[in-house]
């Protein structure tokens, strides 16, 4: 039943994503996604399922809350007519440690606007980011440790 629930939120992810919102579409995503979870079911074990879909829906509402608050974040910025920018890469130390954890970490911090994942140490204990206002880098390290990592940890482990 978890299988199927994780299933069908990918599915509408990929509605969101695209923007057609039809029942054909939908369609397609829902096998896209069964293909896809087809696929990395066998080199995880399994443990790509997560438990609990609550944790699931959190991680979930978790991106589309920062996914909004930093393109209009980015867009209040971009609009000013002084861009008091200080873009940077900083250093985050990795809490998550399977490469599934890390990489939907690294995929989420690029899919908000204004951050972006540069690339991952090769012990895998640091993950490297670009962002647009790096004027603060401890309070974006704190926000990306108690938002995405903790919501991932309590979502697949």
């Amino acid at each position: 039943m978890t299988a199927f629930l994780f299933n069908l939120l990918l599915a509408i992810g990929w509605v969101a994503v695209t923007g057609s919102v039809s029942l054909l579409n939908l369609i397609f995503g829902f096998l896209l996604a069964a293909l896809a979870l087809f696929i990395i079911r066998e080199p995880f074990g399994g443990k790509t399922y997560p438990r609990r879909v609550g944790p699931l829906l959190s991680l979930a509402a978790l991106f589309l809350k920062e996914l909004s608050l930093s393109a209009w974040k980015v867009t209040i910025t971009v609009l000013s007519p002084d861009m008091k920018l200080k873009p940077g890469i900083f250093a985050f130390p990795l809490t998550v440690t399977s490469d599934f954890e890390i990489t939907l970490l690294a995929n989420l911090i690029t899919l908000t606007p204004g951050t972006l994942s540069v690339d991952v140490s090769t012990d895998r204990r640091t993950l490297y980011v670009h962002a647009l206002d790096c004027s603060d880098p401890e309070a974006t390290r704190r926000n990306i440790a108690n938002g995405f990592e903790r919501k991932i940890m309590e979502a697949f482990r």
